[in-house]
């Protein structure tokens, strides 16, 4: 895990009012998937919308996703925060986490440039679930 590139993802892309507890969770190993769970049904709360992209449907294909972030300014390597164990806390390449988190069902955070752009995709409820670009401007 690192704890200061998490704590700079929360920052930018989290609501102000729940980034502490957030960071608390993170680094926790016990309430790691507190945080993570944040993202199932309340990621409109949780994230600040105003930095929230939709990615318009079909939205499924890895490849696809990968292209648009690179579009960008992605890099091949990234970080990912996720429900995922194979991919959370980990520096990886962007194909292999997007390979894992796209379609998974379950919230992931892909950060691409940190706290300027990432991935997101919420929990699958019924059909494809949300798929977002979160970005700032740089």
């Amino acid at each position: 895990m690192d704890r200061e590139l998490e704590e700079l993802i929360v920052k930018a892309f989290f609501t102000k009012r729940i980034q502490q507890r957030v960071l608390f969770e993170l680094f926790s190993e016990k309430r790691r998937m507190d945080a993570m769970n944040r993202l199932n049904h309340n990621y409109s709360t949780t994230l600040r919308k105003e930095f929230m992209i939709e990615i318009s449907k079909p939205n499924s294909d890895s490849e696809e996703i990968e292209k648009l972030l690179k579009k960008q300014g992605a890099s091949e390597n990234c970080y990912a925060m996720s429900w995922n164990d194979k991919i959370d806390g980990k520096h990886i390449s962007l194909s292999s986490a997007l390979e894992v988190a796209v379609g998974e069902g379950f919230p992931s955070i892909i950060s691409c440039i940190p706290g300027k752009l990432a991935y997101f995709e919420a929990e699958q409820v019924y059909g494809s679930p949300p798929r977002f670009i979160l970005s700032r401007p740089l």
